[in-house]
């Protein structure tokens, strides 16, 4: 076994790596950039050394840095982790060449299988079924709008090089091709460095299914079960779940025996996931089943795998990688009970999924509680969203004896996680695991844009409930505020409860949900304890239950979170049943300033890069012309016009660096 590796990754891979490192003794490097320098990671290893700026191609991925680096610190091995590195057959190579090990396949199965032309080469000449495209070398654009119009619509383009999610175009007719092609080569082009693509025939209700295979260097290989990623959106994962649902026995182990298969073909050593995609019929059930491609890596997913088979797969990775045999064989692995896995990402659901960044200015997570609930992430409290990286905040993974165990404790988990600072999906996948197809395993990739309608509203209607949570939290604070060194607490001339020799006193607290101009306003009163909301009057009592407030409403318990953002007085955060609603307390001495909005103006929804103009100087537009696409974190957005208009000004060209908010395009109307 080593006795000290380097880990070149970043975030919570990194910090899932240094953990297993510490459970078997080995000590851990980590490399990080100037906008990692206080990051978890570099505190989780026992040594940190820094690699260059905060954009990947300035540090994470200076394979030749890294190497010396590991060099100088008497690390024995590389870890990759996924991303960045991890699938660069040539930093595989130049590791062995340099005499370290690196942790993952050797170079020629990552060559194999990196190219999903080639691997659905490899594949066809072993006889796994392979879903009709075009995989060749051939890329001019009518070249490959003659094949897709030969496989018939809607076709799928994939980067040949890609991977989670980036690079692919679902194409619904001919005219619209080479437009889609356009854009998945410019980011085929940005993310993998090479705009090679593939034309694939669009499954109608396709399932996602995986298989988690191993091999060690004594030729030896098994499959760890399956897992299943159907729920994603813009191809990318957002729950994952191990065993996968509705899918019989022999097509599991068909899948599996596949894998095991594809892995031998290509002498393959460590962890490394087959994936698949299955045709499902009304109820969600899978059917025959196509090779999809292969990731030469540890996958995002890999917890719930561990969760159910009890093994860590790091720990096995390590073990593999030097020199041992597999931990088990496929005879001794166990499958236990039902994991799932849902990916907290700061983002804006509402928004089309559009990357959020900022501070986490609180970041509260449910208690980790062993097999049964588990928490992997690279941050905390006080930590930045930048815009260099992956938005992923946390993976939050749970575990139950059957499916409906675990999504009920998926439902509970997320409830307790509050996050304030930055937007997130926590309440969407609060929704999803509420969605009743999701919840009869009625599954594949298009949950969630067929639901988008539930899955994405945003619950604005003003309960008497909501209102009484946030007076407890201003009474509460009121208390709290009043309690300082000298005061006479038991004194009734001290007491702030409003009492009054004759009569009763009745407070007015106004609020105001985020996104709506109407206040509404609560009426409390002090000697009957008793609210009242419109045309509503009920009895009220509260009390602080450590981080929670409880709330009795004529008898009716309940409980939620509401956090004051320190940052922005006034600013309350009320967590309930899976929502999050962002209130502002309107005090009665203030005065309220209503925002200014201009119409007219087009804005950056996130920072990113400007990578194409669609318009010039007095060009004349329709509402939904594509004026601009901006690209972030790797990923294209356009901006579209929100009403048909003239385009009077542009302030930024290809190429430019925008912020959030910044002003991109001034139009005016027609008739102006």
């Amino acid at each position: 076994m080593f006795n000290k590796i380097l880990i070149a990754n970043r975030g919570e891979i990194a910090c899932r790596i240094a953990k297993t490192c510490r459970d078997l003794g080995i000590q851990t490097v980590a490399v990080y950039s100037d906008a990692d320098a206080q990051a978890l990671h570099v505190q989780a290893c026992d040594e940190a050394i820094y690699i260059g700026g905060s954009a990947p191609k300035d540090s994470y991925l200076l394979g030749n840095k890294i190497i010396e680096l590991a060099l100088a610190s008497g690390a024995q091995a590389i870890h990759p982790g996924y991303g960045f590195l991890s699938e660069n057959a040539d930093f595989a190579q130049a590791c062995e060449k340099a005499g370290l090990v690196f942790i993952g396949p050797p170079a020629q199965a990552i060559r194999a299988m990196g190219s999903k032309s080639a691997a659905k080469s490899l594949m066809e000449s072993a006889q796994v079924p392979l879903v009709p495209g075009y995989h060749g070398d051939e890329q001019d654009p009518s070249f490959l709008r003659a094949q897709a119009d030969k496989i018939g619509y809607p076709v799928l383009l994939k980067a040949s090089a890609g991977g989670g999610g980036k690079g692919m175009r679902i194409v619904e007719d001919s005219d619209s091709f080479i437009d889609a092609l356009d854009s998945c080569k410019r980011e085929a082009q940005s993310s993998f460095g090479d705009q090679k693509v593939l034309v694939e025939k669009y499954l109608s209700r396709p399932r996602h299914i995986e298989i988690q295979v191993f091999a060690d260097k004594q030729g030896n290989c098994v499959y760890l079960f399956d897992r299943d990623c159907s729920v994603q959106r813009r191809h990318q994962k957002v729950l994952e779940e191990a065993p996968a649902p509705r899918v019989s026995a022999d097509i599991k182990r068909a899948m599996g025996e596949a894998a095991v298969n594809a892995a031998k073909a290509v002498a393959y050593e460590g962890a490394g996931t087959v994936e698949f995609i299955a045709e499902a019929d009304e109820q969600g059930n899978a059917g025959h089943f196509f090779f999809m491609e292969m990731n030469t890596r540890l996958q995002v997913e890999h917890p719930v795998t561990e969760m159910i088979s009890g093994q860590d797969l790091v720990e096995w990775q390590l073990r593999v990688a030097s020199g041992e045999r597999l931990p088990l064989l496929q005879d001794q692995l166990q499958l236990g009970g039902h994991a799932i896995e849902a990916r907290i990402y700061a983002e804006n659901p509402e928004n089309q999924f559009l990357p959020s960044t900022g501070k986490l200015l609180t970041m509260n997570m449910p208690l980790e509680k062993d097999q049964s609930v588990r928490i992997d992430t690279g941050v905390r409290t006080g930590d930045v969203i930048s815009p260099f990286y992956d938005p992923m905040i946390a993976k939050l993974i749970v575990w139950g004896k059957d499916r409906e165990t675990a999504v009920s404790k998926m439902k509970s988990a997320l409830d307790q996680v509050n996050i304030i600072g930055l937007s997130t999906n926590v309440a969407f996948l609060g929704r999803l695991m509420r969605c009743e197809p999701f919840c009869k395993a009625n599954l594949d990739t298009g949950l969630i844009a067929r639901n988008e309608q539930s899955l994405l509203h945003k619950d604005t209607e003003v309960k008497i409930e909501d209102l009484a949570f946030l007076l407890a939290e201003r009474l509460a604070s009121d208390e709290i505020s009043s309690q300082y060194p000298g005061r006479e607490l038991q004194s009734p001339w001290q007491s702030q409860d409003a009492w009054r020799l004759n009569g009763s006193s009745t407070r007015a607290f106004t609020f105001t949900l985020e996104g709506q101009t109407q206040a509404h306003t609560l009426n409390y009163c002090y000697q009957d304890q008793t609210i009242s909301y419109v045309d509503q009057h009920a009895g009220f009592s509260y009390a602080q239950l450590g981080g929670a407030i409880r709330v009795v409403i004529d008898g009716i318990k309940s409980s939620a979170n509401v956090i004051s953002n320190q940052t922005h007085p006034g600013q309350l955060h009320l967590f309930r049943n899976g929502s999050h609603q962002v209130w502002s307390y309107q005090h009665p001495l203030e005065m309220s300033h209503a925002e200014e909005h201009v119409s007219g103006k087009l804005t950056a929804p996130m920072p990113g890069r400007v990578v194409a103009i669609h318009v010039q100087l007095g060009d004349k537009v329709k509402v939904g012309d594509s004026l601009l696409v901006v690209e972030a974190m790797k990923m294209e957005h356009t901006i579209t016009a929100p009403f048909d208009g003239e385009v009077a000004e542009i302030n930024y060209a290809q190429g430019d660096q925008v912020n959030e908010g910044d002003q991109l395009i001034i139009f005016k109307s027609i008739d102006e």
